[in-house]
């Protein structure tokens, strides 16, 4: 168990759950700290064959927990950057189960795993330019390109929510389950995973990745200097009172 993770290993298998369920699942620093450290030891270990990610109770995840935009950043990436980046450049093939709310980067997070399950009745939001944000996660580039560009700027410009359904016909999700289920079909997928050949699996996954991998890192690079300059702005911080004053 480490701060606001809860860490299982089940043979080739790792899972982790983000374990702040009074929170909704937000994730602070701590918990994207031990998310990237998880990601890069799984990476390292060729006996790792799939990771699950995905949220304890109801929730996958509330997003960025707001407190910490509040707070000075110093020079260099943020921990969720960090995590991003970690995410990007893993190794290892890694399924999201999603239920209940995903939100922000609980959303642009999921264009990077490589499998998707969403339970019925999960919620979906980007709700960065009502925060007086921008997009991250690199989803200014895939998100239109996965969605389209219509309902690209219906998600990112005017922050409206959407189903499992939805997430499906857009491909930000490999299927859709039963409300309660996503992660059993997560397992699934994991297990199927695991009888592959480690070597083999690994590199197919880094052949699918490698067209897009500097366009990406390119596009990470790029949102995250207009984020951390959105963060200081009055139109952001004004955005973040009106949310705690809720």
């Amino acid at each position: 168990m480490s701060i606001g993770l809860a860490i299982d290993r089940d043979g080739a298998v790792l899972t982790l759950t983000i374990n702040r369920p009074e929170r909704r699942n937000a994730l602070d620093n701590a918990t994207y700290a031990a998310l990237t450290e998880q990601l890069a030891r799984a990476s390292a270990d060729a006996s790792v064959s799939a990771v699950i990610l995905t949220g304890a109770g109801e929730h996958f995840t509330a997003g960025n927990d707001l407190r910490d935009f509040q707070a000075e950043r110093g020079a260099g990436d943020s921990a969720a950057m960090s995590f991003l980046r970690a995410l990007t450049t893993t190794e290892v093939p890694v399924i999201a189960a999603v239920e209940g709310y995903a939100v922000g980067i609980g959303v642009t997070l999921l264009q990077h795993c490589d499998f998707v399950h969403i339970g019925e009745g999960a919620t979906l939001r980007l709700p960065f330019v009502a925060l007086g944000l921008c997009p991250e996660g690199a989803s200014s580039l895939l998100l239109p390109r996965l969605a389209g560009a219509r309902r690209a700027a219906e998600w990112l410009l005017q922050g409206k929510a959407f189903g499992a359904r939805q997430a499906l016909e857009a491909g930000l999700a490999t299927s859709v389950t039963p409300a309660g289920h996503a992660l059993a079909a997560a397992r699934a997928t994991a297990a199927d995973l695991a009888a592959q050949p480690p070597t083999a699996l690994r590199l197919t996954k880094a052949m699918l990745r490698r067209p897009d991998h500097e366009a990406i890192q390119a596009t990470l690079d790029y949102e995250a200097e207009q984020f951390r300059a959105r963060l200081a702005t009055e139109e952001a911080q004004a955005a973040f009172a009106r949310f705690f004053k809720k």
